[in-house]
């Protein structure tokens, strides 16, 4: 019975491990990783776009969420006032939407709604 009992706790420990190995390689991944923005900052940056009457970019492939952002765009540094959050992507604004790229890879990690 003691064995049985060792068995049960080992097999529990082992399968919670791997449950929280799952979710920390989820929600840490750069691609796969949503960038939460506070609701006020969001606010902030709609109206940034449309106070300083930023242009958007044109491409030949629509740019998403997970996918790369051509090296012929131009990347804009993101206002401090956006959120300490923030600051360490760059954005692009393409077809109405404002898109956080990371720089390093230049994939598009978020979109602005």
């Amino acid at each position: 019975m003691k064995k049985l009992v060792l068995i049960s706790a080992a097999a529990s420990l082992l399968a919670t491990a791997a449950f929280a190995q799952t979710t920390v390689t989820t929600t840490t991944g750069t691609a796969g990783a949503a960038v939460q923005i506070e609701p006020q900052y969001r606010t902030k940056i709609k109206s940034y776009v449309t106070e300083h009457k930023i242009r958007p970019v044109t491409t030949k492939e629509k740019i998403v969420v997970g996918g790369r952002v051509p090296a012929d765009v131009e990347l804009e540094s993101v206002p401090a006032d956006w959120g300490p959050s923030l600051t360490k992507y760059r954005y692009v604004y393409s077809g109405d939407r404002v898109m956080l790229v990371e720089p390093g890879s230049r994939t598009v990690v978020q979109e602005v709604d």
